[in-house]
């Protein structure tokens, strides 16, 4: 359905041939905007509890920033992931409030500044080369309305460094963990606190870590109670702990 639906929608509403509850449950899928090479869901957020995310790569700049047009009108927050400082330019021309995190090539533009999330979300990296996947899931997290911090290089190495921070840890509502090589430090923290916990395996180890496959394969079958989201997925990680954030 399009707008000219929706007003069509109204119409019937008005004239009293469609009930309150047909017109709300219509409405939670409206409406869509038609740009030709993307539809762009403007009601994700009412539906979702967070707004349609813009993925980066296979995208050109001026797609990307049609795209972002489109959203700004509407006062969402926007993040467009796995992009570049390139497409951050073209945008940054039209919107200045626009910002490049490096650390992950994302862009965000922040309308809203309210946390509304009921605690705050801790993002933990296993190691330094985590980080990228870390601070994706970080940006998204605070983006979606909540207070977000990171302890990054806390792996299970040392473990020393992951205890010295336990009463951080443990004053979390959610716990988002991106791990690479055998992907232990999620399963350490799961079996630490009384929270849920998001783990990330990530694309960064030696050969036989299959480009993440191993510690995907360990996070999926650890016991001490994890969500595992795929590969690299910083940004759905942090969706995930914002929805959980918002129960």
């Amino acid at each position: 359905m399009d707008v000219k639906e929706l007003q069509k929608l109204l119409e019937k509403f008005k004239a009293g041939s469609l009930s309150q509850e047909e017109l709300v449950s219509a409405l939670r899928t409206l409406p869509f905007e038609n740009l030709g090479f993307a539809r762009i869901d403007h009601h994700r957020k009412m539906r979702k509890g967070v707004p349609e995310a813009i993925f980066g790569m296979g995208k050109t700049p001026e797609q990307i920033l049609a795209i972002v047009k489109s959203m700004a009108v509407r006062k969402c927050n926007i993040i467009v992931t796995r992009t570049n400082e390139d497409v951050y330019r073209a945008v940054l021309q039209e919107f200045s409030e626009a910002k490049f995190h490096c650390g992950c090539n994302a862009i965000t533009l922040k309308h809203d500044h309210e946390y509304t999330g009921k605690g705050s979300v801790l993002v933990l990296s296993a190691g330094t080369a985590d980080i990228p996947v870390a601070e994706e899931a970080m940006v998204t997290s605070d983006l979606f309305g909540n207070r977000t911090e990171a302890i990054y290089d806390v792996g299970v190495a040392g473990l020393h460094r992951l205890l010295s921070d336990l009463e951080l840890i443990r004053s979390a509502r959610v716990i988002i963990v991106a791990a690479g090589m055998e992907g232990a430090l999620p399963s350490v923290v799961a079996g630490l606190v009384a929270v849920p916990v998001i783990a990330i395996p990530t694309s960064m180890g030696y050969g036989s870590h299959f480009g993440g496959i191993a510690p995907l394969l360990a996070m999926l079958n650890s016991c001490a109670g994890l969500a595992v989201v795929n590969i690299d997925n910083g940004f759905g990680a942090g969706q995930l702990a914002s929805l959980i954030n918002h129960l």
